[in-house]
Formats: structure tokens, C-alpha cells, sequence
């Protein structure tokens, strides 16, 4: 009887909140939160939205990820945002916290593609890195130079300790916090792939994989790696004040900065719009926003910016978010998240 009860207070507490909003009136915008990366992509579709239509432009904060999650799950209701924009799939353990506070129909909406770039100001030379310096420069722990497997404290300060073909400059990364999609997928794409590059590391995935996503995961606080927020802007201000400095960030800031800052060869494949359209540059992943679907029709013009975003002339292949630097998806998956942004399909 009482796992009965549950729903229905919830769906109760649900329909409340719901028709306060409607009673109300009191929020007449779109509100949405999230990922840095995917911020400049929903910025454009928003006064594209707010110019054509008869609604007010949406307002959109740059949170992070993470950040996004836990506002967009904390509830149903004009005080919670309508949709989060994210730099990578959410998490099971977002999900089960959006069900647990009455959010329970999430429709997910992959918008295309995007590279994570290390970049460094044009006024030095372009540089050269593999996936394995990656992960020798910026992990916490790394194998002892000195040889065998034991994992030590990364002793190395310079470009050149890492590989002597690299310069010799001091390592200085300006990057994301843990709050952002960005940082989850660059420990995962480049910094995993760096540590299967190294024997005893590989090894390790296949004896304690908890350990080696550990040791791959965790990146060193001995002020090498310099956490920069969630603004990627800055870092590119940063990097060309500074042009020792390398930046972490999304492929749409470079192509954005291409009179202040250059993209890092990985793995000998430069960060290009065709590279990553390819699949060949090897640092690269999905974007997506989440919505509400309580809010999609309560909140005015919901509807009508989802169709914007999902629209040909927004994500497609000539749409003025691949002018933005963003990279479309093929026209299979585009037509398969518009008919689930059409029919508003949940997550199951």
C-alpha cells in the first residue's frame, strides 16, 4: 500500500506545482541552464527564437554540466529551469534524482558534435601531442620514469620531461572544473585514452578497472593544471596574455579564436571541422539539452523553441549553428531526435 501512496503524492505534489505555474503566470520566459560548451549553440537558436517570434528570448546561464543537472533535477515548477544543456549524456544516478524530486518525463535531444581542443596563443609555435602526453602531462599519478609499475606523484614540469620533442616549457593547463561535461569527457576520451597507451596502465583496466579509471580520472592539483571555470572565453583571453599556457576547451571556441589562439595536432590529426565531422580526430564527443516535459506546455513558447533548434536551418548541415562551429549529426539521428522533440518522448 504505501509504495501506492508514493507516486500518487508525488504526482499530486507534480499536478500542484504545475497548475501554480499556470495560475500564475509568473514566469513568461524559457529558462534554461547548463553546459558552457553547448551555452554559444543555445545563445544563437534563443535570439533567433526571440526575433521571430512573439516570445520573449530565452534565458540561458552558463552552469557547467554537473551544475545543470542539479538545478534542472531539483524539481518541477516555475523556481526550476525548463531545460539543461549538456556537454555529455546524463548519468543514471541524474536520472533517479530527477525522479526522486518529481521529475519524472526528461526528453533527451542530441544536437550534434564537438571537439575538446588543447589550444595555446598563435604568437608560439603549434604543438605536437600524443593522446599518452596528454595523460603523462596532467595526471595525478604516472608510472616512475625510473621504470617498473608503480605509480608515483607525476614528477614532470616541463613539456620536454614528458617527451623531448616537446618544448621545453613549463606545463601550465588551463582547464575545466569536475562541474563540467567538458572535463568528464576529456578524462574520458583523452586522458584514458593516453593511459592505454602505457603498458601497465592497459593492464591495469583489465585487472581493477575501478583503479585505472581512478588513475586515469584524476588530475594533478600541484598547480600544473589550473582550473579556470566554466567560462572558456576567459581561458582564450587567458592563453593569449599568456602564450606558455595551453587551454582545454570546446572546438567552437577555437573556430570562434582563430586570430588568437591554434588547435594541438592529437595523435598527428588537427582539430578541424572536417576532422571531427570524420571521426578522425580522436578527442571528440555528443552534445545534448534535456527538457522537462512537464514544463513544455505550460511555459510559453517551449514548443516553439525546440522546434527552432531542431530545424534544418538551425543543426543542419548549411544551419547557422554550423557556422557557430558546431557539427551536425547525420540525417538519420537528426530526424530521429526531432521526432522525439516533436512527440516529446522521455528517456525509458
Amino acid at each position: 500500500m504505501i509504495k501506492k501512496l508514493i507516486p500518487l503524492t508525488a504526482a499530486v505534489a507534480l499536478l500542484a506545482s504545475l497548475g501554480s505555474v499556470q495560475a500564475q503566470s509568473s514566469r513568461d520566459y524559457i529558462s534554461i541552464v547548463g553546459s558552457s560548451t553547448v551555452y554559444p549553440f543555445a545563445t544563437v537558436v534563443a535570439e533567433q527564437f526571440g526575433k521571430s517570434t512573439a516570445n520573449k528570448t530565452p534565458k540561458i546561464e552558463s552552469t557547467g554540466s554537473g551544475g545543470g543537472f542539479k538545478l534542472f533535477c531539483a524539481g518541477v515548477g516555475v523556481e526550476h529551469p525548463d531545460i539543461t544543456n549538456s556537454s555529455r549524456a546524463i548519468k543514471s544516478s541524474e536520472i533517479e534524482t530527477c525522479k526522486t524530486n518529481g521529475v519524472a518525463e526528461i526528453v533527451e535531444v542530441k544536437i550534434g558534435y564537438d571537439g575538446i581542443v588543447l589550444a595555446n596563443s598563435k604568437k608560439t609555435d603549434v604543438m605536437q601531442l600524443t593522446l599518452k602526453d596528454i595523460f603523462l602531462a596532467l595526471a595525478k599519478e604516472v608510472p616512475d620514469p625510473k621504470g617498473g609499475k608503480t605509480l608515483v606523484p607525476n614528477p614532470y614540469k616541463t613539456w620536454k620531461d614528458v617527451n623531448p620533442d616537446l618544448p621545453d616549457r613549463k606545463i601550465e593547463v588551463l582547464g575545466p572544473p569536475p562541474t563540467s561535461g567538458t572535463r568528464d569527457a576529456f578524462v574520458e576520451l583523452a586522458m584514458e585514452g593516453g593511459g592505454q597507451m602505457i603498458d601497465s596502465i592497459k593492464a591495469m583496466k583489465k585487472e581493477d578497472e575501478k583503479r585505472f579509471t581512478a588513475v586515469c580520472h584524476t588530475i594533478r592539483e600541484d598547480g600544473h593544471y589550473v582550473e579556470a571555470g566554466e567560462n572558456d572565453n576567459l581561458i582564450v583571453q587567458k592563453l593569449d596574455a599568456n602564450p606558455d599556457a595551453v587551454g582545454i576547451f570546446g572546438f567552437s571556441f577555437l573556430d570562434q579564436n582563430t586570430d588568437k589562439v591554434q588547435g594541438a595536432f592529437v595523435d598527428s590529426v588537427q582539430p578541424t571541422f572536417e576532422g571531427i565531422a570524420e571521426g578522425k580526430y580522436p578527442i571528440s564527443r555528443p552534445l545534448f539539452f534535456y527538457v522537462k516535459k512537464a514544463h513544455a506546455d505550460v511555459i510559453p513558447g517551449m514548443r516553439e523553441y525546440l522546434s527552432e533548434f531542431t530545424s534544418e536551418k538551425a543543426w543542419g548541415p548549411d544551419g547557422y549553428l554550423t557556422d557557430k562551429g558546431m557539427i551536425p549529426m547525420p540525417e538519420k539521428e537528426r530526424k530521429k531526435f526531432a521526432e522525439n522533440v516533436k512527440n516529446l518522448t522521455p528517456i525509458q
